[in-house]
């Protein structure tokens, strides 16, 4: 094999096949990133058994054939080189990397092609595609609530369903939930609800760009996704995710609503006096103000009022002010509206105006 290519082209795809990789693994063709030279392309695959990446990219072919290499080891060759055209050449188990307008080289040990993982085939049967900016706008919504707690691996993704004429992705970590729909026609083939890891949800928020389709597949047990010159697929997380209907409230009595940004900014300022531990920040919520406060003990106190529309009784909630923060970044209105009903029941986050999505929290002890 051997061909010869932009090092710019190359290098952000073989960056996106490094963060699939599972570098640790002890199979080492785990470690390696699949090469083959065809057709005046460079097709590339990377796994970590759970999660597998195609994409082809553009080269010059002078000599067809196929390889794996050491991801990490060839990532970093490729960052270390001036920008310009590579050749890489290949024969029994090297692969020769040379920049053509330096006097450098490098020679990598391979592992033949025919002991790399076969990648699952999506069925077309159930083939459906949306906008890749809605499907974009669903993840980022959601893929920051997923929880981390490992013994509930069931929490460890995103919920996808469709319900009717809507496409719906939650996810919840027990202390706060984030929901998003979209409505999508009655086209879609109804599927039973899934649990997506983050990991290939991430991937598509890095790389997707905001125009054309991303065509998705659903089996039992993987989800395949393509948009672009990408193929992705994951297997799926098992086990029954949370019924969220039942922590989602029918109504809540009473509400305020302020700038985002203000109180994104007052809580920057205010987190830097909270307890490790807790991130605990109070919100006191008067008629036309809103007093945001934290302390850390032995430290200090921090405090700021920002203004609000809230004509009801004085109320104080207490937060963590990560869980407060991560959606507020996440949410693209200028206004947003915190609806209650007492101070120590769940809070729903809502954009103004109200759209498809919403976040709910759950508030922590007055202390």
């Amino acid at each position: 094999m051997k061909f010869t290519c932009e090092k710019s082209v190359l290098l952000k795809e073989i960056t996106i096949a490094q963060e699939i990789i599972s570098s640790k693994n002890a199979i080492s063709i785990l470690s390696n990133i699949y090469l083959e030279a065809e057709n005046d392309s460079l097709i590339i695959k990377a796994t970590d058994i759970k999660v597998n990446f195609e994409t082809r990219v553009p080269v010059t072919v002078l000599e067809e054939g196929s390889t794996t290499v050491f991801g990490d080891k060839f990532l970093g060759i490729i960052n270390s080189i001036p920008d310009g055209e590579l050749e890489f050449d290949q024969s029994d188990t090297k692969i020769i990397i040379k920049p053509t307008l330096k006097k450098a080289r490098f020679q990598l040990k391979s592992i033949a092609s025919d002991k790399f993982p076969e990648f699952p085939v999506p069925s077309t049967n159930d083939l459906f595609e949306l906008p890749v900016k809605e499907f974009k706008e669903m993840i980022l919504q959601t893929v920051f609530a997923v929880s981390d707690d490992e013994t509930r691996y069931f929490m460890n993704g995103v919920f996808f369903e469709k319900q009717g004429e809507k496409l719906i992705m939650v996810a919840t970590d027990g202390r706060r939930l984030a929901y998003i729909d979209k409505a999508v026609g009655a086209n879609i083939k109804d599927f039973a609800g899934i649990i997506v890891p983050p990991k290939i949800l991430n991937i598509i928020m890095k790389r997707a760009g905001d125009e054309g389709l991303v065509a998705i597949s659903i089996t039992d047990k993987i989800i395949f996704i393509k948009f672009g010159s990408y193929q992705l697929s994951s297997v799926l997380i098992e086990g029954q995710f949370p019924n969220y209907h039942r922590v989602i409230p029918e109504s809540q009595s009473h509400s305020f609503s302020m700038n985002r940004f203000e109180v994104l900014d007052a809580l920057r300022r205010v987190s830097l006096l909270v307890e490790q531990k807790s991130r605990r920040v109070y919100l006191g919520v008067a008629p036309g103000v809103i007093t945001i406060s934290s302390e850390e003990s032995d430290i200090g106190t921090a405090k700021e009022e920002i203004p609000c529309k809230y004509d009801g009784e004085e109320i104080s909630i207490a937060l963590n002010y990560r869980y407060i923060e991560e959606p507020l970044k996440v949410m693209s209105e200028d206004e947003i509206s915190i609806h209650f009903t007492e101070p120590n029941k769940v809070i729903t986050i809502k954009p103004v105006p109200e759209k498809d999505y919403f976040h709910i929290l759950m508030p922590m002890q007055l202390d």
